[in-house]
Formats: structure tokens, C-alpha cells, sequence
């Protein structure tokens, strides 16, 4: 169970909540176990807390700039002539070996390949079997299962590498490739392949087969939404030597509340109770269908489940508070929320740091941070310690209002008690700087964070390079990107801000620098692909660089290339006015051949360009007639004022 409040999420996992910001990754997977209860008073720990700071790549050493004096203790906005302080924030060179020290995998590079063949061959056996076994990767314990969750979406995929890797001699798959399979198959709905899988492995390695294997099956029945299914599985268990437990029975409820069939969950808890003798669920059980009651807003069946547990002696623990709290906050019913505090203490259990977090957030969440303040005051006077995550709301809050002092003095009473930003409280407190037009402070809590050690994220990156862009502060905009790029940050190109960034240098007639930072995306070996290209061509074209733009697409055409038709047909156009035919004839010559391989009619991809070029140009032009009007509606309403 995962729910937003103000840039952070609340998380149950083992029956405990957990906290996180929200560009933290939260994996939203409740597992059942029988041990996981929380006790009243619980402490925070790193055992039911997930930690908010977060890393995306390891860098020694720091980035060398210009001393910036300063800590976040200093609450004055710096008066600034000009944004653009030519060298302020420009990065010198990092020393040889910084940028990706990164642990070394042994699997990456065998991955890559096989994903590659797979790709190319998946729809032609034969030829596929072939280019696997010459591709020289030795099949081995841990690669089969890589493979399959490098397809993703594509099962289909994983399944043939699958069923090659079972025919090599001196291979058997392991309980964790048969885990990943059904977990892909089922993702795919290909319910019968994975009951086909089971009997498979019935036959060949029944030893294999685990409750854990099941409740896989199980979340994936639940999510498509076929409950029957999803109990059926149940009565089939024994078939296979698998007993269901009240850790399958967990996992059963906790699906079907999860995907919204809270309707079924509880026929499903009062039956279990009335045919399975001894049956008794503990908290977690009952905290997971509280949690779905609440998230389905069914908030008299969840105190009347509230109610029940303590008539069969089975007492509401921290969580299972928490839970209607986070549920009533989402609904702006704050008064209700604090009344459920309220009864939490009179029963003599004692909130928890995630339970004061959800009350703050609440309270941020609907403008009424002086609330959550006060909120906070009593959580340090009952002697909990606030994280990250609890400052992280109201600073949020502050940044709804653009008040960037009240954010830093609030982080200045962080370190008072101990407590220093992470990498989402400085993300904030960047984000905001910006906004403002303050560079200098967001320039300056960005190397107090690296001084701190704390390594950027791709969050961070990308608010900063947004931030100058918005400033023109376009060479030390340049410096951050390139900086993220030999971070290895951009595997996955953020097409936003490299489109934002190369428009912006090319209309201030940078484009040496421009292609600087173009050089620098293929260089560093990032993922480029005909989006990427296609960025970079037409922002070229707009702004009137024909001729470098039609270079660049035979750069991209030799890389293997193919452009997009109305890519094609818009340099066509270009160089047809520029009466440079011999550069025409070598493009399409290329995009002939090229759509000769991918068996594609040139006439027909050449007029889906032309079409496709029209058709984005009458857009552009509607759209500019539309906000002319809108201003002239604007004007002629304020003249009538």
C-alpha cells in the first residue's frame, strides 16, 4: 500500500509502515509474515523505515568549483547583479577514474548480448537457437534470471531464452529462474504457460516448488483482477505437494485488498475462519484488511474491524492506528485523524515516528502547516526523534508557498537535533531557488550536499540543469549535464532536458558549445536512440543549421539509424531551398537502402513524412492562432475592467 502525501509515501511492509520520499523507488508489496508485528512504542529503525536518502552513483572526491561560503544556517537571500557569473558554478575536470565507480558485474555485458540476439531473432527459432549458441556466453547459475527481467514487458522473450538455457547440457534452472518466469509469464496473463510451467517442474525438480512460488501466481491472478482464480489456487497447492499456510492466505488477502476486491478479501477472511479449524489471524492479517477497508475509503467496516480485533484479544498496534489516520488525512478529515490519535494514546499505544509523519503530512498536504508544526513540537516532546521524511513534508509545504526562508531555517533546526538533509530536502530547497531566480543559493546547498557526501541523483541533476536554463545561466548548465553524463546518470536519455538544454544553447548561437555536449551523450556510450537523434536534428534545423543537421543524420544512419519519416522529409525540404542537391541525393539514397532492409516501401514512408510534416506544421499554426486569440480575449477583458 503506497499513498502520496506532499512529495512522500507511507508504505506497509510485514505488517509495519514504512516512510520514504516520494522520488525515492517504493516497492508496493506488502509481504505476509507471521512475526512482523509491530509493538506499541515502537522506535524508529532502519528495520520498518526505508531510508529517504537514496544514491544513484558512487563518485570520489567532490566537484571542484569556487569556494561558495555558506551553510543552510544562513537565512538571507543573497542580493544578485547578474544570474549568469561567468565561472561561479563552471566544473573542472574530475580526476581519472571518478565518474563510474561503480562495483563490476559479471553479468551486464552477457545480458546485453543475449538481449540483443533475442530481439533480433525471437520470431525465427531456428536462427535464434543458432546465434545463441555461437554467441560464445556460457549459461550459468544467475545469468538466466537476469536475462528474463532485462525483457520486462516482453515475456515472450525471456520464455525462448528460457527454453534454450533448459536444453544446455550441464544447466537446470534454479527455484529463482522458475520464480522470475512465472512472475513474467503471469505479468503477461499467459495463465495456462505458467500452470503448464508448474506440472513442468512437478515432473522434473518437484523440490522446487515452494509456497513462495504460489503466492507469485497468486498477486498475479489478483492484479488481472481474476479472483476466483486467485482463491482456486488454494485447492490446487496440494496437487503439487505445497500445503497453503497462513503465510499463502496472507499473501491471498493481502493481494485482493491491494487490487481493490476488498469485497472479496473479507468473504474470503470469514470463510477461512469458519472451515479452517484453529484459524486464528494475527495482526498482520487484521491489519491488512483494515488497510484495505481504509484505502477503499470503507471507514465504518474498518472501525468496526477495529472494534472485533480487540473483542477476540488481538490489540490495534501502532500500524493498524496509523492506518485509519493516513486513510482520514487523504480525505481532509484532520479533526477525525487527531481524534484517532487521541484514542491510540488512551488505549496506551504509544504513535510512532511514522504515525506523527502521516499526521504532519496530512496537515501539509491541506495548507495547514502551522498545524503541523504543532504536530511536531509534540512528537519531540513525547521523545521521538523526526527523520528526514517528517521535515521533508513541511518543507514541501513552505515550497508550495515559494517561501525559501522558512525552508532553511526549518533545516537549520534539523541540524540542531542531528538531523542533516538528504538528498530530496536539498532537491527541494534547489527546486525552489530557482523558481525564485535565487542561483546563488541553489548553487550553494548543492556543494554544502556533495561536502556532506552525499552523491546526486538523477532528481537532482535535472532540477539543477532546469534551474540555470531558467536563470540563462546556459555554460554552467552544460557543465551539470556533462557532469551527470560521466556520472553515468543518463543511460536512460531524458529526452525533456536534453531538448531544453540544446534549444536554449542553439537560440543563443552556442552551437559549438551544443555540439560539445552532443559529443559528450555519445562518447560516454549513453543509450541513444532515433528519439535522442531526432532531438538533436530538428532542434539543429530549427534554428536554421541545415546543413550540420543533415550531417548529423548520416552520422545517425551509419550508427544504424533509421530517422523518422517526417525527419527525413523536413531536411529534404530544407536543402531543397538551399539547392544542395548532392547532399539530398546521399540522405535518400541511405533511407532507401535502409527501408529496402527493414522491408519498408520508400513511397510510402516518403509520403508519411510529407503527411506527417504538414500535419505538425497546421498544428503549430492553430496553436498560435489559439493563444492570439486568448491574448487578445485577455486585453480586451481588462480594458472592460
Amino acid at each position: 500500500m503506497r499513498r502520496s502525501f506532499a512529495g512522500g509515501c507511507i508504505m506497509v511492509r510485514n505488517g509495519v509502515y514504512c516512510s520514504s520520499s516520494c522520488s525515492s523507488i517504493c516497492e508496493p508489496t506488502a509481504t505476509y509474515s507471521s512475526n512482523s508485528a509491530t509493538t506499541s512504542g515502537q522506535q524508529p529503525s532502519n528495520r520498518n523505515h526505508c531510508s529517504s536518502i537514496s544514491s544513484d552513483a558512487s563518485v570520489n572526491g567532490t566537484l571542484q568549483r569556487r569556494n561558495i561560503e555558506g551553510s543552510f544556517s544562513s537565512t538571507a537571500k543573497p542580493h544578485i547583479e547578474d544570474n549568469r557569473w561567468l565561472g561561479l558554478i563552471r566544473l573542472d575536470k574530475k580526476p581519472e577514474g571518478t565518474s563510474n565507480d561503480q562495483p563490476h558485474d559479471e553479468f551486464s555485458g552477457d545480458v546485453e548480448k543475449i538481449y540483443r540476439i533475442l530481439r533480433k531473432f525471437h520470431s525465427r527459432v531456428p536462427k535464434l537457437e543458432l546465434a545463441l549458441q555461437e554467441s560464445g556466453v556460457i549459461i550459468r547459475s544467475g545469468l538466466t534470471e537476469r536475462v528474463v527481467n532485462r525483457c520486462g514487458d516482453a515475456g515472450n522473450l525471456g520464455y525462448r531464452f528460457f527454453v534454450w538455457a533448459s536444453k544446455q547440457p550441464g544447466y537446470t534452472h534454479n527455484h529463482d529462474i522458475y520464480k522470475s518466469m512465472i512472475k513474467s509469464l503471469g505479468k503477461m496473463r499467459q495463465f495456462g504457460a505458467v500452470w503448464a510451467l508448474l506440472e513442468e517442474m512437478r515432473k522434473e525438480n518437484p523440490q522446487l516448488i515452494t509456497p513462495q512460488v504460489f503466492v507469485v501466481l497468486i498477486r498475479r491472478f489478483a492484479s488481472a483482477r481474476l479472483v476466483k482464480k486467485a482463491v482456486e489456487v488454494l485447492d490446487e497447492m496440494p496437487k503439487y505437494g505445497c500445503e497453503p499456510d497462513e503465510y499463502v492466505f496472507g499473501c491471498l488477502l493481502d493481494a485482493l485488498c491491494k487490487n481493490g476486491n476488498i469485497k472479496e478479501a473479507a468473504l474470503l477472511f470469514e470463510d477461512m475462519r469458519m472451515r479452517e479449524a484453529g484459524f486464528d489471524p494475527d495482526i498482520v492479517v487484521y491489519n491488512n484488511l483494515l488497510n484495505g477497508y481504509a484505502v477503499a475509503g470503507k471507514m465504518v467496516d474498518a472501525f468496526d474491524l477495529l472494534k472485533e480485533m480487540r473483542k477476540k484479544g488481538c490489540d490495534p498496534n501502532a500500524t493498524s492506528f496509523t492506518i485509519l489516520i493516513q486513510s482520514l488525512c487523504g480525505q481532509e478529515k484532520m479533526e477525525s485523524a487527531m481524534q484517532v490519535l487521541m484514542e491510540m494514546e488512551r488505549c496506551g499505544c504509544e504513535a510512532d515516528v511514522v504515525t506523527y509523519t502521516t499526521l504532519i503530512s496530512g496537515f501539509c498536504k491541506w495548507g495547514k502547516i502551522k498545524k503541523g508544526y504543532e504536530i511536531l513540537d509534540h512528537m519531540i516532546q513525547k521523545g521521538h526523534t523526526p527523520n528526514q521524511t517528517t521535515y521533508l513534508h513541511i518543507l514541501n509545504a513552505h515550497e508550495k508557498k515559494d517561501e525559501l526562508e522558512e525552508c532553511l531555517e526549518l533545516v537549520n533546526e534539523m541540524q540542531k537535533i542531528g538531523l542533516f538533509p538528504d538528498v530530496n530536502i536539498c532537491n527541494t530547497i534547489i527546486r525552489l531557488a530557482f523558481k525564485l531566480g535565487d542561483v546563488k543559493e541553489g548553487v550553494r546547498v548543492w556543494n554544502e550536499m556533495e561536502r556532506n557526501g552525499i552523491s546526486p541523483g538523477i532528481d537532482n541533476f535535472v532540477n539543477m540543469i532546469h534551474g540555470l536554463i531558467g536563470q540563462e545561466c546556459l555554460v554552467e548548465a552544460c557543465d551539470y549535464f556533462k557532469e551527470m553524463v560521466g556520472r553515468g546518470l543518463f543511460c536512460v536519455p531524458q529526452y525533456g532536458l536534453m531538448k531544453d538544454l540544446l534549444n536554449s544553447l542553439l537560440r543563443g548561437d552556442k552551437i559549438e558549445v551544443s555540439k560539445d555536449v552532443w559529443s559528450c551523450i555519445i562518447n560516454k556510450g549513453c543509450e541513444v536512440n532515433v528519439y535522442a537523434w531526432t532531438i538533436w536534428i530538428h532542434a539543429l534545423f530549427s534554428k536554421g543549421y541545415v546543413k550540420d543537421a543533415c550531417g548529423y543524420c548520416l552520422e545517425m544512419m551509419d550508427a544504424g539509424v533509421m530517422p523518422q519519416a517526417d525527419t527525413f522529409a523536413k531536411l529534404i525540404k530544407g536543402l531543397r531551398k538551399l539547392y544542395n542537391r548532392q547532399i539530398a541525393v546521399e540522405i535518400t539514397e541511405k533511407v532507401r537502402e535502409m527501408a529496402a532492409e527493414r522491408k519498408i516501401s520508400f513511397k510510402m514512408y516518403k509520403r508519411r513524412g510529407e503527411r506527417d510534416l504538414k500535419e505538425k506544421v497546421k498544428a503549430k499554426n492553430d496553436g498560435r492562432k489559439r493563444r492570439a486569440r486568448r491574448r487578445r480575449w485577455g486585453h480586451a477583458k481588462a480594458g472592460s475592467i
